[in-house]
Parts: structure tokens; C-alpha cells; sequence
């Protein structure tokens, strides 16, 4: 389905794309829902090219948001369709939201996480804040008419820091990142000097050995996590990893739109799914600390 796309942007060019994909018929909720039970009960692939085809101009429009990581806007798309391809192969229908809200965040996680991967080679976002911040620096700036390149003033960047909602230092780091990549073999003055920026790093990572402890700890929190969530029902499920997992969380009423239940419902259930995965958690770290029972002689 996601290749299908790529192909006829391939062939065409971008313009043309835009107008084939505008042939496409919009989907009506009923034809919607009859296509989504025939892809998902009965594996039918013609139904579900129908569902990626009437969406194919969602995926367009989200992809025109992110022309400013100067990425070929036809890469971009092809990411997009492979989030909407995810958001199809997962739709139920029978839990009440049209396609369009639920497949809005595979398509923006998609786009996202290959604007990250390919934009620096440095991965840029390692955090949720540092991503939001990622994504939301340049229109922040051009809010406050902050167009100068290099640093920004100390009264700009505590004015973004407070909007965005991360600390200054944040911003500070990800403006300079924004511009650019810089060699370690660049010289440090302009004067002819030998030494390089790289002479000067300090190198502040661990110990072998505190960094074995690390790997450990963390590989005991993801079994931990992964037995936790076995815990759980796939709604509650879906609402935990939706809420506290994703690193753009759902709003209880996008969750609810999507179960057919009220907000506060969708309230109660995370609760209960909270709940669920500390005592797992608890009992399960209790398991790895406690002392092994020697045989009995």
C-alpha cells in the first residue's frame, strides 16, 4: 500500500502526485467502516487500499508542515504514508472514531521520527521536551521575530523556555543545534592556529564498569515493563501506552472518541491501568532483590 504511493510519486513528480491523489474519493463514516471490517476480519487488500487511498491527502497536508528540516518533501510524504499504513493496519472500527483522528498521530510520529533520524547526523531529540522542542523552536522564533542567526538574546529565549515549556538552557542547546552540524577538526581561532575544537572536549561518560550496571538496570526495568503490560486488558492497555508511553500523549476525549466512552471513563481506566503496572512493577523488582533460597541440606 505504502510502496503503491511511493511509486506514483516516483513516476509523477510531486505536482503531479498531488493531483492524483485528489482523485481519491473521500470516505463516507458507513463505507468507511464497511471497508475497515472486511480489511480487518476478513484480510481483504483491495479494502484496505481504498481506506490508505481516501487518506493519502491527510498524510499531504500534515507533510507540508515539516518543509522547514530542509528534507525532500516527497521523503517526508513517503514517511507519512507509512504511519497512515500502521494507523489502517491497527484501526478498529468498532470502537467508534473515524480513521482520519486515529491515524493523525501514526502519521506525525512517522514524519517525526525520520525528520530526527535524517536531519543531523547527530540524533537531535533524545527526550519528549527535547523533541517538542525540536518541532516547535522555529515557528516559536518567528513569533517573537527572532531571525538572527546565532544566539538568541537572554529576554528571547526565556520568552520561548516559558511558551514551549522547557528550560532555557533547552533552547539555548537546540538554536545551536538548529544551525547546523560543525566539524571537531574545525580550528578553534581563525588565525592559522593547530588546535582543533576537538582537543578541547573532555571526555565525561562512565566507567566501563558503571555502564555495565546501567545496561543491567535498564534491561530489568524493560522486563519489568514488558511483564507489567501483560498485566493489563488491550484497552487498558491502549489508554496506558496512549497516555503515558507516546511521546506526544492522546487527550482523554481523542480516547474517548476512539472507545465510545466518556472522558471520564477513559479518566478511571488509566487510573486503574496505573495502578495495575506499579503493583507489577513493585512485585516484580521484589522478585529480582530477593536473596535466592538455599536447598535444604
Amino acid at each position: 500500500m505504502a510502496r503503491t504511493a511511493a511509486v506514483l510519486m516516483a513516476e509523477s513528480g510531486l505536482t503531479r502526485y498531488f493531483e492524483e491523489i485528489r482523485r481519491f474519493p473521500m470516505l463516507e463514516r458507513q463505507q468507511e467502516y464497511m471497508l475497515a471490517k472486511r480489511w480487518r476480519e476478513h484480510g481483504d487488500r483491495e479494502a484496505a487500499h481504498k481506506l490508505v487511498a481516501s487518506h493519502l491527502r491527510l498524510v499531504a497536508k500534515i507533510a507540508m508542515g515539516y518543509r522547514g528540516y530542509g528534507l525532500p518533501v516527497s521523503d517526508v510524504i513517503s514517511e507519512g504514508n507509512v504511519g497512515l499504513v500502521q494507523a489502517v493496519n491497527r484501526f478498529d472500527p468498532d470502537k467508534g472514531s473515524r480513521l482520519t483522528t486515529y491515524a493523525v498521530w501514526w502519521i506525525k510520529a512517522s514524519i517525526q521520527e525520520y525528520v530526527l533520524r535524517s536531519w543531523s547526523l547527530v540524533r537531535m531529540g533524545t527526550t519528549a521536551n527535547q523533541k517538542k522542542l525540536f518541532f516547535n523552536l522555529y515557528k516559536a522564533k518567528r513569533k517573537i521575530s527572532a531571525f538572527d542567526e546565532g544566539d538568541m538574546r537572554p529576554d528571547q529565549v526565556k520568552i520561548i523556555a516559558r511558551r514551549i515549556g522547557v528550560t532555557e538552557q533547552d533552547v539555548i542547546y537546540m538554536n545551536r543545534r538548529l544551525g547546523g552540524d560543525a566539524s571537531l577538526n574545525a580550528p578553534i581561532r581563525e588565525d592559522g592556529g593547530s588546535s582543533e575544537w576537538q582537543d578541547w572536549l573532555v571526555d565525561e561518560s562512565a566507567d566501563q564498569e558503571t555502564n555495565l550496571v546501567e545496561r543491567e538496570e535498564f534491561a530489568n526495568r524493560r522486563k519489568a515493563l514488558g511483564s507489567a503490560l501483560c498485566m493489563l486488558n488491550e484497552r487498558e492497555r491502549r489508554i496506558f501506552e496512549a497516555r503515558r508511553l507516546a511521546e506526544e500523549p492522546i487527550t482523554f476525549e481523542e480516547l474517548a472518541e476512539e472507545f465510545g466512552v466518556s472522558r471520564e471513563r477513559v479518566r478511571q481506566i488509566e487510573v486503574c491501568a496505573v495502578e495495575k503496572m506499579q503493583k507489577a512493577v513493585a512485585n516484580r523488582a521484589a522478585e529480582i532483590e530477593a536473596p535466592a533460597t538455599l536447598p535444604a541440606e
